[in-house]
Order: structure tokens, then C-alpha cells, then sequence
């Protein structure tokens, strides 16, 4: 019995297997690795629970919380989580990642204290299931179902289909990014991609929140998305980029307005590049304090571009600095008192996560979790943070 011959078996299993067919297939899956059982969590879209994916043969579970459980632990840091051995043996919770995207946990019992290299074991096998989970996901409605917590509207289901996943890391580069809320969207939306050595990032706010149920922004934001991607593929550098997006949004809505913040960051020199059109400039952070507060507007907004040329910022950073970018629903969210979140306070929020020493995803997790909660979960415009963190020119595997 061994990891090589569960990561054997699913892989075999996981050719044909549907959705419904993975909690059972990681039970068959436990004796192979010297365990009793195994159960999948995946994570509800707002971060806040993990939810069981239940088989015939799996034992009977719950959700759990994020915060304050074992299993929110595993999940909130990426490292494996064991509960204290006892008389019925012992629980392990595993991340269960797609590359660097937090999918949920896998549970793992075993009858007696399981060793560091039975652990590395579990931890190879939920590598191989979080991939399962992902491949299933593009092609039924299963576990996509188990993660919402209420329903979507129409709205913020076009939008999350077109977004890139939350987080995304090389040894260089960690990009983490979340936007609330997660069942009605107005005109927020992100994207990014890494190509060769250059990480791009984009960040659009798309007048619009409340008309027509949010749809209108829901379509600029779409198209910015879009033309981001078509200019990107095709080479343009940052000015170009601008102008093509600028164009594309005002040919399809010339009373349509989107402010938007793209970079463009150099991972060998640490050279960030900055275009913020009407929206805040994002913030860079060293060592737990905010260094630079990107300029801003250094353009009018799109469809307004052709009014007046963009102007580019520069900033250089330095090794394992974050850069912040943030919609203006994180500064501007009110408590019932009219009191804004502001700057400060995301900066305050932002530098106690980082000297956790967190996760880039969990800590943007946080960030807007913190926004929720300064208005008491009912917020009055989108709130969408992308984080981008740079290790330096030779980077580091965590």
C-alpha cells in the first residue's frame, strides 16, 4: 500500500468519473494509504464554510467553518492540520488545492497517529483529487451547486464565468484576488495572466450597479474583460492596451463608463507599470507598511480615452513587496453610522494579515471579509480586491 497506488487508482477511476462519483472513489482510495477514510470539502463561494461532497460510502459529515475549526486552519494556511490522537485514532485535514487555487480540504481519519511521510502521503493524494474536483466542475453542475449558499442572479452569474481563478502562483509570483458579493454582482470585475516575464493585471469598475439589475455593468465589464484579453494576446503594450479597451467599450455603449487600474509589472527588474483611469492607483506594500500609495487618476476613464492621452506610472519594488489594488467599494463601504472604511483602515487590515504571514488569497479573504463586516454584511457596491505579490528575480517555492 502506498500514495503511488491511490494516486494510481483515481487517476485510472478519474478518466470517466462524474462528480457524484468522487467522494466515493477517494473512500476506495483511503486502505491503499494505511487511513480509514477520506472526505472532500469543498469551499462555498463566499469563503466562509466548507462544505462536505457526500457518497454512499462516505461517513456521515457536516459543514464547517472557516474560521475557528481545524479544518478552517488547513484551508486558511495551507498546511496540513492534525487533531490530538486519541483512543479512535486521529483527524488530518489536507488543503486540497488546483495549483495554487484553494478548492477546500480533504479530511483524513486513521485509526492511529499518522507520520510526517504518511501526511506528505495524503497531501499527494488531495493534490491529485483538488485537479478531480476541477476537471468534474467544467462539466456538471454538482459541485457547483454544493458551493452556493443562495441563489445567483443572472448578473453575477455571466461575470464569475468569465473571471480567471482567485489565486494563481510561480516562484516568483503569488496574484490573489476575490470580489464581493458573490450572488449579485454590479460592474466589478478582474483579470490577469503571466507571460514569460512579465505578470499583467487589470481591475475594472463598470458604472451601472442597480440598473437593469446590474446587467448593464455586468456587459461593459464583459467586454472590458474582453478587449483586456484580445490586447494582451496580441502583444500591445500598456498604452496600446488602454486605447483598445477605451474603443471597444465606446462602440458598444457610448454613454457607458468603466474606471479601470491595469499594470504591468516586470518580474526580472521589479519595475511596476501603472495606468489608473479614474480609479485608485492601488497601494505597495514593504514589510508590513504602505510604502506608496499609487498616483491617480493618470487617465480619464474608459470611453472617455480618446479625450486625452494616458500616462503611465512607475514604481519600482522591491523583493516580496504586495502591491494592493482595490475597487472604490473597499474605501468607501459606510457602517450604519456613515462612517467610511477608508485607506487607513485597509492598510491597517492589510498589514495584520501580512504579519500573519498569510497566504496571499487569505489575506485578501480577510480584507473583504473586514469590509462585510464594517457594514454589518450588507453592502451598498461591489468590493473587490486583487493582491500581487512579487518574491523577487529569482523567486522562491513555498
Amino acid at each position: 500500500m502506498s500514495a503511488f497506488d491511490a494516486v494510481r487508482q483515481l487517476i485510472r477511476q478519474g478518466y470517466r468519473a462524474r462528480a457524484e462519483d468522487l467522494a466515493d472513489m477517494v473512500m476506495q482510495a483511503a486502505p491503499l494509504l494505511g487511513v480509514t477514510a477520506m472526505v472532500i470539502y469543498v469551499v462555498d463561494h463566499q469563503q466562509r464554510e466548507l462544505m462536505p461532497l457526500a457518497g454512499e460510502r462516505s461517513p456521515v459529515s457536516r459543514p464547517m467553518p472557516i474560521d475557528g475549526t481545524l479544518a478552517g486552519r488547513a484551508y486558511r494556511t495551507l498546511v496540513p492540520v492534525s487533531s490530538q490522537p486519541d483512543t479512535t485514532g486521529q483527524e488530518v485535514w489536507v488543503p486540497l488545492l488546483d495549483g495554487s487555487e484553494r478548492m477546500g480540504v480533504l479530511q483524513v481519519f486513521a485509526d492511529e497517529p499518522l507520520t510526517e511521510q504518511a501526511v506528505a502521503d495524503c497531501a499527494t493524494v488531495a493534490a491529485l483529487v483538488g485537479e478531480l474536483v476541477v476537471t468534474c466542475d467544467l462539466y456538471s453542475d454538482t459541485i457547483e451547486r454544493l458551493r452556493r449558499r443562495e441563489p445567483m442572479r443572472l448578473a453575477a452569474e455571466m461575470l464569475r464565468a468569465q473571471l480567471p481563478p482567485l489565486t494563481f502562483a510561480t516562484s516568483r509570483t503569488v496574484i490573489a484576488g476575490i470580489l464581493e458579493p458573490c450572488y449579485d454582482v454590479g460592474g466589478d470585475a478582474f483579470d490577469y495572466a503571466v507571460n514569460g516575464d512579465t505578470a499583467h493585471l487589470a481591475l475594472f469598475d463598470a458604472v451601472g450597479h442597480g440598473s437593469a439589475g446590474g446587467m448593464r455593468a455586468v456587459v461593459l465589464a464583459s467586454i472590458a474583460i474582453a478587449a483586456y484579453r484580445n490586447a494582451r494576446r496580441a502583444g500591445m503594450d500598456l498604452t496600446a492596451t488602454y486605447h483598445h479597451l477605451d474603443d471597444a467599450v465606446r462602440n458598444h455603449d457610448r454613454t457607458g463608463m468603466i474606471t479601470a487600474v491595469l499594470a504591468e509589472l516586470d518580474q526580472n527588474t521589479g519595475v511596476l507599470q501603472v495606468i489608473s483611469a479614474g480609479h485608485p492607483g492601488g497601494i505597495v506594500l514593504r514589510q508590513g507598511r504602505a510604502v506608496t500609495v499609487l498616483p491617480t487618476p493618470t487617465a480619464l476613464p474608459v470611453t472617455l480615452g480618446d479625450r486625452r492621452p494616458p500616462v503611465i506610472v512607475q514604481e519600482a519594488l522591491e523583493p516580496d513587496d504586495q502591491v494592493l489594488l482595490y475597487t472604490d467599494g473597499i474605501t468607501e463601504a459606510r457602517d450604519r453610522d456613515g462612517n467610511s472604511f477608508g485607506v487607513d483602515r485597509l492598510v491597517e487590515y492589510a498589514r495584520r494579515a501580512l504579519a500573519d504571514h498569510l497566504p496571499a488569497a487569505e489575506t485578501a479573504r480577510r480584507l473583504v471579509h473586514a469590509i462585510l463586516e464594517h457594514q454589518d454584511d450588507c453592502l451598498q457596491d461591489d468590493a473587490t480586491v486583487l493582491l500581487l505579490q512579487w518574491h523577487g528575480p529569482s523567486g522562491k517555492l513555498t
